[in-house]
């Protein structure tokens, strides 16, 4: 099994809910499933079986799921399969589904189970003969580059006014900004949030300059703890922090010294903390999406070590994960904002120049986002890679997460 998340955004740039994509099959493994064989078990809804494995909180963060389904998959016992609340999850139908008398009445069925239902891959021809379908329908999926939103804004206000409308394949930040300045579109899906930095911003703020001062501090090879606790104490949400975690590891005694609880932490796991802590500092005046990115970059990043036959460089990986956007937490390009942060080579030259060791590392995971189940394919048949041991890397960083940014009900 693969599975991703792509989330869908507001107008405020929050994140409502979230699409689950997954593949069972190895198509390169098994070519046979380029053909009808790829029908076999079409029955199946296997995003369902992430969602209720890992359960709504701890996948989404109680938000919505967009689980796919097909002209097959649609006829399922859906409700066998999926054990969280159906009004969480949402159908995500495509043009496979015909406006049949067979299919009506199962979307029919649907709805009255307390699914809600959305469709996509249907052309404006389609929007009349989908009537029965659109009526039961909760949102509909427009490429918005082939839409006039002015028109479909009156279109579906008349006809559909209770369907919510959402823009895919949005790309760049200015064709976000342009969609939100014309208004029509309730959600918002695509690469945008996570453009690289063409052009940098003003000076970085005081307060990142200090959380960058640290990072420098514990990614120097062999550094002071003293110094370390120096910078940390220049800041109140970090000590505090740093306090709490310690003080639940010491059993016998409480520890209100920063440089007491630097020295019980021990230098590993203060570089990993401060990296893990700095990275959500540095990405709070930025969408809430850019800190989940990152942290479930690294993690991914450094349990895929291994299959990469890279073991020993787990740590490392993380770190590139953790800073695989730290042009957009600082809003300068990433050459400037690299020179500001120190980091290992490989770290520098895989973010920077796409080479070297780490490099196909960041490509894998930047493809398994997207969800390019062919590619993420055809590279775990070249580096001879397990689906089971990626699939279980990709749910362990999600965990660890959530573990970390519990949410709150």
């Amino acid at each position: 099994m693969l599975a991703t998340l792509i989330p869908l955004f507001d107008d405020k740039m929050s994140v409502c809910a979230y699409s689950v994509f997954a593949r069972k099959d190895n198509h390169f493994l098994n070519p046979e499933m380029e053909g009808g064989a790829r029908y076999d078990g079409a029955g199946t809804v296997h995003e369902l079986e992430v969602v209720s494995s890992m359960g709504m909180s701890m996948l989404s963060g109680g938000k919505e799921v967009f689980v796919p389904v097909n002209q097959f998959s649609v006829f399922a016992e859906i409700s066998l399969q999926c054990t969280v609340p159906a009004n969480k999850v949402v159908l995500l139908m495509d043009n496979s589904i015909t406006p049949e008398p067979h299919y009506v009445k199962r979307v029919k069925e649907l709805k009255m189970q307390g699914y809600k239902l959305a469709i996509r891959k249907l052309p404006i021809s389609g929007f009349e003969p989908y009537k029965e379908i659109l009526n039961q329908c909760d949102y509909i999926l427009l490429n918005h580059a082939k839409i006039d939103i002015e028109k479909a804004k009156i279109y579906f206000g008349k006809v559909y006014p209770k369907i919510k409308l959402c823009a895919v394949n949005v790309d760049t930040q200015e064709q976000y900004d342009m969609l939100i300045s014309h208004g029509g579109y309730d959600l918002y899906e695509g690469g945008f949030f996570r453009m690289p930095v063409r052009e940098s911003e003003t000076e970085v703020n005081p307060l990142k300059v200090n959380y960058i001062e640290l990072l420098n501090v514990v990614n120097a090879p062999d550094f002071d703890l003293t110094d370390a606790a120096d910078v940390i104490g220049k800041d109140p949400a970090l000590t505090i922090s740093l306090l709490e975690i310690v003080n639940r590891m010491a059993l016998n005694s409480e520890i209100t010294s920063i440089r007491h609880a630097t020295a019980m932490l021990g230098q590993k796991e203060l570089k990993r903390w401060i990296n893990t802590a700095v990275t959500k500092e540095l990405c709070a005046d930025r969408p809430t999406e850019i800190t989940r990115l990152v942290m479930i970059r690294a993690k991914f990043a450094e349990n895929l070590a291994e299959s990469f036959e890279l073991a020993l460089m787990g740590q490392e990986l993380f770190i590139m994960g953790l800073f695989s956007a730290i042009d957009i937490m600082l809003g300068k390009t990433m050459k400037e904002a690299l020179d500001m942060v120190l980091v290992p080579k490989d770290v520098k030259l895989a973010l920077l120049d796409n080479e070297g060791d780490f490099a196909p590392v960041l490509n894998f995971i930047r493809r398994y986002e997207d969800a390019d189940w062919t590619e993420i394919s055809r590279l775990m048949v070249l580096g001879n890679m397990d689906m089971t041991k990626v699939y279980d890397a990709y749910l362990s960083a999600l965990r660890w997460y959530r573990d970390l940014f519990p949410v709150r009900q």
